[in-house]
């Protein structure tokens, strides 16, 4: 499904008066009085000043809390802001959150908090995603160009120095590059490329991507600690030669030392050899398995690694992504990187 900015407004009052459970409900197109906002709304008591963005992309749904919250102040201090979109996902809630900024979506979910009410849905799957399989910035080799911005944030590149790096031709980075501008995540002055918001672009890939994606393999290699069957996957691999990279949890413990972790997870640029699952004990087993060795879907994963403690750790961005679909304490691993590392210069 697709929706007109006309239709949408139409469609937000209505879904509006049904969350509020009243028939009253007065709307106002954009005037002086109201200081520019899209429109406002009158239901009983309250005055809701909304924004609509057609384009739910994090980025953009960011920008409409911050109109919406400064219009709001505008109109009035009882003013009310709200984003509606047509369907609002993980990373621009929280972004609406931080805000303070409620918010609905035309899917059916919403997050609305004012005097005498208290709006919750959620659950509700997304009817407006596009037919067929649109073109991502995020798909395993197009986000060669978002983790080339995120490795260098304040950097702003040339879009033939932003191929070259990237290992992708000019031609993909223009399209993928144009698709970003579109949804807001990056900006071009003078010609040169740069994210106005790393964290709005960490939030849209990590909202994007699916771990499952790569090929995984599950297994067993006998350890007293998470620790120690780290030191010793590393230990066989550098003697090997075989270029490895640890993310996940195990990634996480080489960035920040926090939470401990059972499970080592070990980007491999191919599957393990039968020498090598023998060198390294390795018994396959999905039950129980303490180690998975995944083998990705792009070689960009190992873009940025360093060596921490002797071992080869994949860039902090890859280890965050990864987080996304790690048991034990992965959430607090992730929120405890963001903070370390992955800050970007804001606060």
């Amino acid at each position: 499904m697709s929706i007109t900015e006309q239709r949408m407004r139409q469609q937000v009052r209505e879904r509006l008066a049904e969350l509020l459970g009243t028939g009253d409900m007065v709307a106002q197109s954009k005037t002086a009085a109201h200081k520019g906002a899209d429109f406002v709304v009158k239901a009983d008591h309250l005055t809701f000043v909304i924004e609509c963005q057609v384009n739910g992309a994090p980025a953009r749904i960011a920008e409409a809390a911050a109109t919406a919250q400064r219009r709001a102040l505008q109109v009035g201090s009882k003013a009310i802001p709200l984003v509606a979109a047509p369907f609002m996902g993980p990373a621009g809630r929280v972004r609406c959150q931080q805000l303070g900024v409620g918010w609905l979506d035309l899917s059916g979910n919403a997050h609305i908090k004012a005097p005498g009410v208290h709006v919750h849905v959620d659950g509700k799957p997304n009817r407006f995603k596009a037919v067929g399989r649109p073109a991502s910035v995020f798909a395993p080799k197009s986000s060669r160009i978002a983790r080339q911005l995120l490795l260098d944030p304040a950097h702003a590149f040339a879009q033939r120095e932003l191929a070259q790096k990237a290992g992708i031709d000019e031609g993909l980075t223009s399209r993928i590059v144009h698709r970003m501008e579109h949804d807001g995540l990056v900006t071009r002055s003078d010609g040169k490329i740069s994210v106005p918001k790393a964290a709005i672009l960490l939030d849209a890939w990590h909202e994007a991507y699916q771990f499952d994606k790569h090929e995984i393999v599950r297994g067993h290699i006998a350890s007293r600690t998470g620790d120690d069957l780290l030191g010793q996957i590393a230990a066989v691999l550098g003697k090997a030669g075989v270029e490895y990279a640890a993310t996940g949890l195990a990634g996480a413990w080489l960035l920040t030392h926090f939470a401990a972790f059972r499970l080592a997870t070990i980007f491999l640029p191919a599957g393990l050899t039968a020498d090598l699952r023998e060198r390294l004990s390795f018994r396959e087993d999905e039950r129980g398995a303490n180690t998975w060795f995944v083998i990705p879907n792009d070689a960009g994963v190992f873009a940025g690694k360093k060596k921490i403690d002797g071992v080869w750790c994949a860039d902090p961005v890859q280890v965050y992504l990864d987080l996304k679909a790690q048991p034990e304490r992965a959430t607090e691993a992730a929120d405890r990187l963001r903070k370390d590392l992955l800050q970007f210069g804001e606060k």
